[in-house]
């Protein structure tokens, strides 16, 4: 019988601190109070959804309690390590705050507290989304974490840290942890897929990348998804087909005609996008950061650039971008509020035309 099917992103969660994708700062910090076994009774994990808070607490949890002894290397073969690995461990007590708001749970968790650990070296606490206690909740958490006995350690972890009470943070080492670069996220995408022996475009892994936006487990999750349609395979037209985006040539074209002041080329673009079902939205997200992509080649020389993106920098001028830049922000707002996306989007590029410079009155062509 085959072994069932495990989510990328939990077969490839990191289980040393030498895997772990960016955080350098954070790992660095608690790799050196590992090995000089200088240990605070508290960390406050904080930062966006998957970039590693949970994970990096159960490692720290391994380095601590594992049976070859207090390390930023613990061994991954001893039963200590396994368990936690696995998730079995008797005195790693991982609780999900959002479902223990109540005074009365916290109470009964910290009742234990004062007893010695099962059969490790220490009880550990991993809190997570501990921004969700009660204030109860958390002045009966205060008090164990101002005398905790010296088997306790408080690892907390939160995506709303301003929601935790000031006494609770300055009880608790608090490490920030940062959104993953798009090159971060992407070189874990193609180690994954070589991993795995699966093809695929490297165009097509760095949009999974953006999509990610920071985030490793989405980023994952994506890719998981892109595998099952792809049969496989993770190729850029499967990934335009999947998630409506619209191709790069095409918002090229479309940035081509709001310079050329050309509203009813810009009209029927839109519609065409709309009739073939494709991700408004999306499209004028692309459309801003093209917008980016151009003023950098004009400001900066760098010859990685593509042909087109030079080609467009030439034709429209500095002040014009920024405005279109600027525009395209606010419409990204406005969608939702709008009609329909199409007429939103619609609106946004006609309100380009509308503030765009004279410079060139001759090229204007006005809807007929």
């Amino acid at each position: 019988m085959s072994e069932p099917y495990q989510v990328l992103a939990r077969k490839y969660r990191p289980h040393t601190f030498a895997e772990m994708v960016g955080q350098s700062h954070t790992t660095k910090t608690l790799i050196n109070a590992l090995d000089a076994d200088n240990l605070h009774h508290g960390f406050l994990f904080t930062g966006t959804r998957g970039v590693g808070k949970t994970t990096l607490a159960r490692i720290f949890a391994k380095s601590i309690n594992c049976e070859s002894g207090v390390s930023s290397t613990p061994c991954g073969t001893c039963p200590t390590c396994i368990e936690i690995d696995n998730g079995q461990s008797i005195d790693l007590i991982e609780l999900d705050a959002a479902s223990h708001t109540g005074v009365d749970n916290m109470r009964d968790i910290l009742e234990n507290a004062q007893y010695m650990p099962t059969k490790n070296r220490y009880k550990i606490y991993l809190i997570d989304e501990v921004h969700m206690l009660s204030k109860s909740s958390f002045n009966a958490l205060l008090k164990t974490l101002e005398e905790p006995p010296e088997h306790i350690k408080f690892l907390l972890a939160t995506t709303d840290p301003q929601k935790v009470p000031v006494t609770v943070l300055s009880r608790c080492l608090q490490f920030t942890l940062q959104k993953l670069t798009h090159e971060e996220i992407l070189g874990q995408l193609k180690f994954i897929m070589d991993t795995e022996g699966f093809k695929y475009e490297e165009l097509a892994l760095g949009q999974i990348a953006d999509f990610g936006n920071g985030s490793m487990r989405d980023a994952l999750s994506l890719l998981d998804q892109s595998i099952s349609y792809g049969n496989g395979s993770v190729m850029v037209a499967d990934i335009k087909a999947m998630l409506g985006l619209v191709a790069h040539d095409d918002i090229i074209t479309l940035a081509q005609h709001l310079i050329n002041q050309d509203a009813q080329a810009c009209i029927d673009f839109v519609k065409e996008l709309s009739h073939k079902g494709e991700n408004l939205t999306q499209a004028l997200k692309d459309l801003s950061a093209l917008f980016h992509q151009i003023s950098i080649a004009q400001i900066i020389d760098n010859s990685g650039v593509s042909d087109d993106i030079k080609a467009l920098s030439a034709q429209i001028s500095k002040q014009d971008l920024q405005l279109f830049y600027h525009i395209a922000i606010h419409g990204n707002k406005e969608l939702p509020l709008a009609p329909s996306e199409q007429i939103g989007l619609e609106m946004t590029l006609l309100r380009m035309l509308t503030f765009h410079s004279e410079s060139h009155p001759q090229k204007k062509k006005h809807l007929s």
